[in-house]
């Protein structure tokens, strides 16, 4: 079945930039909705950002003017561009795949750190 990849994780200093990148496989469809969610030390995991096949976005409001997301519905995957990072965005970043309404598939994690 699907399987989740991500890359492009690391330590920043505040202000700087990271690009995340999720690969899918294990399928040939199209995958409908694709994000990107976190989770900080001591802290319950929350949306980060989300795509539909159509385009349509949504962003948590700590996110929304700084971070973008994108994806290649042909390839299924999901990039997330983080610009303007803060010591507060320091997490854990996990993709999230729905295949369908009955499957959610998790990536592995890739841990992005912002220095102050």
């Amino acid at each position: 079945q699907v399987q989740l990849v991500e890359s492009g994780g690391g330590s920043v200093q505040a202000g700087g930039s990271l690009r995340l990148s999720c690969a899918a496989s294990g399928s040939i469809s199209s995958i409908p909705v694709m994000g990107w969610y976190r989770q900080a030390p001591g802290k319950q995991r929350e949306l980060v950002a989300t795509v539909t096949t159509g385009g349509n976005t949504n962003y948590a409001d700590s996110v929304r003017a700084r971070f973008i997301i994108s994806r290649d519905r042909a390839r299924n995957a999901v990039y997330l561009q983080m610009n303007s990072l803060k010591p507060e965005d320091t997490a854990v970043y996990y993709c999230k795949a729905a295949p369908n309404r009955y499957l959610e598939v998790w990536g592995q994690g890739t841990l992005v750190t912002v220095s102050s």
